[in-house]
């Protein structure tokens, strides 16, 4: 029925005595998918739209030019049903084709859960956000992504919403400081920003605020991504707070981690649950079996994966441990923590008073005598706060306390140009070919703050950048043009975050050292300029190893990734090796050396770091392995004993899951088409909108590289609004005072690589100035709405065709009880009115139509009163063609629900009966939700029939094109 300019299907129908008749709908046409109304029919106009009154109309286009783009708009409008589990989209983007990229949309879109929901667990490098993109844009062509909320950590922000725009044409809302900005300019101070904005990308930490946080609880969404998802793990938590209001208000949910758990049975049960609250019966014992519908992890030794990397990534070089012996102003600090503070055999106790705090020292001496006087500061200043409160018994504070006094004297008399690991990395750096007019970049980790700093404004200097003048006293490294850059979330707000890594990845910028803590080490993106990256000290845990290294380390790199990380070795005695007898030294041997070791056999072998110690959080690793140091284990037996424990139960539960597929190749959706390419519907489009030609209407240019530049109007401009106001202005895609705008688009692949990489190859920015036109692009969607309207609603176009006789095209469309389509048949039907029959119709029999652009047209259609008498008979053949199939499509559907719910109600039973008793609470009502939902995906109610065109004999025609 048709209601205030909308179709909806009619759900439920009661008569009442005040208003008339209640209709209770689901929305059907795009605007409205999805959405619950009631209306009632003295209130409301209501229409009841039979197919049996459709107006056909004569099509007088060149070559029925309006007609065909007719057809092809349905085609491209009509949501793929929930049957058709096949790829549609997948070779439009602008990426490589990667087969195990394809695998989440596969598995996600595959109904094995009654909703798209995923966690795609790849290790770092493979591609988590192209495979986020392709499932996107499959739901966007289903009609299931029409609201979508990415949430991000604040510095990949840009980065992933630059890569949605480039390689897939999706534009998301970016609410950084920036974009809440433009929100309160652009909407009334106390809206639901989420109602103007329908894709958005926004950090954890800006949605989990007061300004955001009430809006949520009235707000659905088609898809919800949360990026680096283990951050939700922690029950009670604002984080996990909202991630499960999100679970609540979406129909899918992505989300992503390469660290997607904390070995905790529980804790991961519940991330888990988020996604299908039927998974998982005892969140203290379950199998991989019961989450491999909504679980993918594959690492680069997966057998598809190594296939298809094959010349797509480089392999990695051996990591490299470059021993520097410390010099000699540092050697009396090493033998001061030998003997005081982490004792040999036979020293006696530690003269701190806490046992963490020894090793606390150590690490950030290995880091640099810098940021072992800052630790020496703090703690200082603990004990002195401490001796302030509690004045009774002093005497192993005042003796820690002097103990660190003699230990920052000793610090002190490092001078800089005494630190060996500077020395070491200069040399390094410059072996490297780093230094003024060299194109090579380098990124160097430190976990400490203070040598950061202190490196970013030495090192530029040793390696002969000119100095000038900082601009900001707190970041004196700016006072070499641009060379280095720092970030670390002490001084690099978020903003200044964003900029860094953009300015990272171009060519022509001048940057050439970035000087990073851990904070870039969870999905940044830095391979594109570079490939060699140094340790200056070690995190004392694989996991943070192989995230620093997956910087560079990942998909899309071109040389092979570099390794180095500092050694700083003294060879002062400490304690003899139970196992080997051998002595061993306090120094970066202990510990680092050996870890960097490990991390290159993981990703040899076992593919993760996590697969190695059974521990899945970088602070768990390292907080276990000090533990284990404190009662004189040795790394090797750290490493195994953790193995061993009942935490690293998920090392062998969940090291790869879905990395063999069943079948070698993904399946592609069965979609039709009218012409032979999207670039191609477009060209005939716009001759078609925008009469008498494009060029005069958009001032539009076709240059010889593949480039179609054009001025989009406001509507189309009003679309793009998602996008961000400096990318519009840079790309001058908005107007100015003195310019029209303009836009640049292209359907060449090779020629939008070739931008892309551009634009890296700038000192500008990261975007290209070239947008690449996917089947979602905002300016085919503009393009397809306005062919819509070129025909009258309840009309359908007759074309002379490629037949003997009349063919009537039908569309047919079951739908579930949340409107969203169940079943759609093209059909054609033919022989009226004596003998019909009805065909599918298929992509050979459009072919043999021959509805392509050289065909003839004709003006006035031969009998438009004879066609019209058939329209009812060809309804009521289509009609009866629909009901023999009625049982099969029933099957068909059952058969896709049948397993999910088998599994609730076992589900159900097990939860009840075998799980702890704070767990049964609301197992019975969350089983009816879960059945209630699998419910309304089956068929309701009669198919929706449309007449969409009808094909003539071509007897009596004219041709010719415009």
């Amino acid at each position: 029925m048709l209601v205030r300019d909308e179709q909806w299907l009619v759900r439920k129908t009661t008569h009442t005595q005040r208003d008339g008749w209640m209709v209770e709908v689901t929305g059907v046409s795009s605007f409205v998918r999805g959405t619950d109304a009631v209306f009632y029919d003295r209130l409301d106009d209501i229409r009841v739209l039979d197919p049996r009154d459709t107006v056909l109309v004569a099509d007088d286009s060149p070559n029925h030019r309006r007609a065909r783009l007719f057809l092809e708009a349905v085609l491209r409008k009509t949501p793929l049903p929930q049957t058709e589990h096949g790829l549609a989209l997948a070779d439009g983007f602008l990426m490589d084709h990667q087969v195990h990229q394809l695998r989440p949309a596969e598995l996600a879109l595959s109904m094995r859960n009654p909703q798209p929901r995923i966690l795609i667990a790849d290790v770092v490098g493979l591609g988590k956000t192209l495979e986020i993109g392709i499932l996107l844009a499959e739901l966007i062509r289903r009609g299931r992504g029409e609201r979508i909320l990415v949430v991000t950590p604040q510095h990949v922000l840009e980065q992933f919403q630059r890569e949605l725009w480039t390689r897939f044409a999706i534009p998301l809302v970016r609410l950084d400081s920036t974009g809440i900005q433009r929100i309160q300019r652009e909407i009334p101070a106390g809206r639901n920003p989420f109602a103007y904005f329908r894709r958005a990308i926004i950090s954890v930490d800006t949605l989990k605020s007061d300004v955001y946080a009430h809006h949520l609880e009235r707000t659905d969404w088609d898809a919800v991504v949360i990026d680096e998802s283990h951050n939700l793990l922690n029950r009670g938590t604002k984080n996990n707070d909202l991630a499960t209001l999100l679970a609540r208000r979406t129909d899918a949910l992505v989300l992503a981690s390469a660290t997607p758990h904390n070995g905790k049975a529980a804790s991961f049960a519940e991330l888990i649950r988020m996604l299908d609250e039927a998974a998982i019966a005892n969140p203290a014992a379950y199998e991989v079996g019961d989450l491999d519908h909504l679980y993918i992890r594959r690492t680069k030794t997966s057998p598809e994966v190594r296939d298809g990397l094959t010349g797509a990534w480089a392999d990695r070089a051996p990591s490299r441990s470059i021993p520097v012996p410390a010099g000699e102003a540092e050697v009396p600090v090493f033998a001061e923590l030998a003997a005081r503070w982490i004792p040999g055999d036979g020293s006696g106790p530690s003269v701190s008073t806490s046992q963490l705090v020894p090793y606390q020292l150590f690490k950030s001496f290995l880091s640099s005598h810098r940021a072992l006087l800052a630790t020496v500061a703090t703690r200082l200043g603990t004990l002195d706060a401490s001796l302030a409160k509690e004045p009774t018994d002093p005497a192993a504070r005042q003796a820690e306390r002097a103990a660190l006094i003699t230990l920052r004297t000793l610090a002190q008399r490092i001078g800089d140009a005494d630190a060996a690991k500077f020395r070491a990395l200069v040399d390094q750096l410059t072996a490297a070919g780093v230094g003024p007019g060299s194109d090579t970049r380098v990124v160097v980790f430190s976990e400490r703050i203070p040598t950061l700093t202190w490196l970013a404004e030495a090192v530029p200097a040793a390696l002969g950048f000119p100095r000038g003048i900082a601009a900001d006293p707190r970041r004196p490294w700016l006072a070499f043009g641009g060379a280095a850059q720092v970030m670390h979330g002490e001084v690099t707000a978020d903003e200044d975050q964003r900029r860094i890594i953009e300015r990272f990845g171009l060519r022509d910028d001048p940057v050439r050292l970035l000087f990073t803590g851990d904070i870039a080490s969870e999905g940044v993106n830095l391979h594109q300029q570079c490939h060699r990256l140094i340790h200056y000290d070690l995190p004392w845990s694989l996991i943070r190893i192989e995230q620093r290294n997956g910087r560079i380390d990942r998909y899309g790199q071109q040389h092979p990734p570099q390794f180095s990380a500092l050694i700083l070795t003294c060879d002062v005695p400490w304690r003899v090796d139970p196992d080997t007898g051998q002595p061993r030294t306090l120094d970066d041997r202990l510990v680092g050396a050996k870890l960097l070791s490990r991390e290159e056999e993981a990703h040899k072998i076992e593919g993760s770091a996590e697969a190695v110690t059974g521990l899945y959080r970088a602070q768990d690793e390292e907080n276990r392995l000090v533990q284990d140091l404190i009662a004189g284990r040795t790394v090797e037996a750290s490493i195994t004993a953790s193995r061993q424990t009942g935490a690293a139960f998920l090392a062998g539960l969940l090291g790869q899951v879905g990395a063999v597929p069943e079948r070698p190749q993904v399946a592609r959706a069965n979609v039709l088409t009218v012409f032979g390419s999207t670039s191609e519907y477009f060209e005939e489009a716009l001759r078609q909108i925008c009469r008498p030609s494009p060029e005069d209407q958009l001032a539009l240019r076709r240059d010889d590289d593949g480039t179609i530049a054009f001025e989009p109007p406001a509507d189309l401009l009003y679309r793009l609004r998602s996008l961000p106001k400096s990318y519009l202005e840079e790309q001058r895609i908005l107007p100015t005072r003195t310019e029209p705008a303009r836009m640049r688009i292209t359907f060449a692949k090779p020629l939008a690589e070739a931008r892309l990489r551009a634009a890296r190859d700038t000192s500008a920015s990261q975007w290209p100035n070239v947008s690449f036109v996917t089947d979602i692009h905002p300016v085919l969607d503009w393009v397809t709405d306005k062919v819509l309207v070129e025909v009258g609603r309840h009309q359908a176009p007759v074309l002379a065709a490629a037949v003997d006789e009349p063919v009537f095209l039908l569309q047919g469309i079951y739908s579930n009880a949340l409107g969203r389509p169940t079943i759609v048949e093209w059909m054609a039907v033919t022989g009226l009115p004596r003998a019909p029959r009805t065909r599918t119709l298929d992509q050979d029999l459009l072919e043999r139509y021959d509805l392509g652009p050289k065909m003839p047209g004709r003006a006035d259609p031969h009998d438009l009163p004879g066609l019209t008498r058939l329209i009812p008979a060809a309804i009521d053949e289509a009609t009866r063609y629909l009901g023999t199939r009625e049982d099969r499509y029933r099957k068909q559907i059952e058969a896709t629900l049948a397993p999910y719910r088998d599994k609730v109600t076992t589900w159900q039973q097990l939860a009840l009966f075998e799980a702890p008793r704070p767990a049964r609470r609301g197992v019975d009502s969350t089983a009816d939700r879960l059945l209630h939902l699998v419910n309304a995906l089956q068929t309701v109610g009669a198919p929706m029939l449309r007449l969409l065109a009808v094909l003539e004999p071509r007897t009596g025609t004219v041709g010719g094109d415009a």
